[in-house]
């Protein structure tokens, strides 16, 4: 009888299991945050039919930054002295062996963070550091107190307001080091302040410091000479400089992004070249020569080992950061030459799932590629000047 009952019962959980997983479906969700850029306004479109799911007027026109987990975006305002969060909708919930998806409403979140000039954003493990340049203050939040719909910040204040960055790392702050004599020329380095406030260490020499980035657990910070290199140490962050390699020509690098399933970073190297960066190698640097001047990059995080760069001829290039190689060039828009000033709109690029998207400012449009065979699928017009854009999303089981 006892091994009749056990018999039963493990019957009935696989039965029941059975029965669970039946319910369980799994779906894909993309959807595009794009700000417009002259308007103070943010649309939300579906990736997959471009039909737009809300827009959401802000105070100023915006740059958008979007968290690691895909659940808030990020209005930076700089003109409007304040970052305001939308939620994406889109949640990703980790099993373990699976991730269950949640799709609601794009909302305008009723949290916002005011300060003189906001202009970096970066988000580390959930911990947000928001730096205002207007005031040199970092201000540091979590995604969760955000979407709780909290505005609590812990502040870390410079010696000077200047145009800088600020990480919460291994519960520490990374905090910019302006330039004491020149205050209102880039930072000279990196300060580490732990829970309380109080420096750890000596400052960290990086002149002309600008732009920063994570690739695993590997932060990179962009100096003149060269990058810091930041990972996890035993009581406090390890930091370390990684000198420019001497077969490199005169330049340096101002803007990074790190590589998603292969770590390494991207960044720009002079106006029409591009440097592929592994802190790991012997030979960390790769510089690749573009055919004419560089406009945007970014990387693929579903395919790790391919990179995008759009260069001001109206071309989309795609690069093999294994062998440094351009393998595909794709015509797109107009030219858009990089003479004029630096924030005139230009393309800019996103990746949704196995889509390109690129905007086109002046044509009031923007470009869906097929990742898969590099080759473009339709446009979809937005009204204004769509520019600034942010992909979320992914795949999971809904129940």
């Amino acid at each position: 009888m006892l091994h009749l009952l056990k018999t039963a019962s493990v019957v009935a959980l696989l039965v029941g299991i059975a029965a669970t997983a039946s319910f369980a479906e799994e779906n894909t969700a993309w959807r595009l945050f794009i700000a417009d850029h002259g308007e103070p306004v943010v649309r939300a479109l579906d990736a997959g039919t471009g039909k737009e799911l809300g827009k959401f007027t802000t105070k100023a026109p915006t740059s958008l930054a979007r968290s690691d987990s895909g659940k808030t975006i990020f209005a930076v305002q700089g003109k409007g002295d304040v970052v305001q969060a939308i939620s994406s909708g889109i949640s990703i919930g980790d099993h373990g062996d699976h991730g269950d998806l949640k799709v609601e409403d794009a909302k305008l979140l009723d949290v916002e963070f005011a300060g003189k000039k906001p202009s970096h954003f970066v988000d580390h493990g959930g911990d947000i550091a928001l730096f205002f340049d207007g005031e040199g203050t970092a201000r540091v939040t979590s995604e969760k107190d955000v979407l709780d719909g909290k505005a609590n910040t812990r502040e870390t204040k410079t010696d000077a307001p200047h145009h800088g960055l600020a990480v919460a790392f291994d519960g520490h702050v990374l905090l910019t080091e302006p330039n004491k004599d020149k205050p209102d020329e880039l930072p000279v380095g990196i300060r580490v302040v732990d829970a309380s406030g109080a420096q750890v260490g000596d400052v960290h020499s990086c002149p002309d410091l600008h732009g920063e980035a994570a690739s695993g657990n590997i932060l990179a910070i962009a100096c003149a000479k060269g990058l810091l290199i930041a990972t996890s140490g035993d009581k406090e962050p390890s930091i370390e400089f990684l000198p420019y390699s001497g077969t490199l020509p005169e330049g340096k690098s101002t803007t990074l992004v790190g590589g998603r399933g292969l770590q390494y970073f991207l960044g720009n190297y002079g106006p029409s070249a591009v440097v592929l960066i592994d802190p790991t190698s012997k030979e960390a640097f790769r510089r690749i020569e573009l055919p004419t001047r560089r406009v945007h990059f970014a990387v693929d995080p579903v395919r790790p080992k391919v990179a995008y760069v759009f260069t001001e001829d109206g071309m989309l290039h795609q690069l093999d950061v294994l062998s440094g190689a351009i393998t595909n060039t794709l015509p797109l828009t107009e030219p858009y030459s990089m003479n004029g000033h630096w924030s005139d709109p230009r393309p800019r690029i996103a990746v949704a799932g196995d889509a390109i998207f690129v905007t086109d400012p002046l044509k009031s449009t923007l470009h869906v590629i097929d990742a898969k065979n590099f080759a473009k699928t339709k446009d979809i017009a937005v009204e204004g000047r769509p520019f600034n854009i942010v992909a979320v999303g992914g795949s999971g089981e809904t129940h």
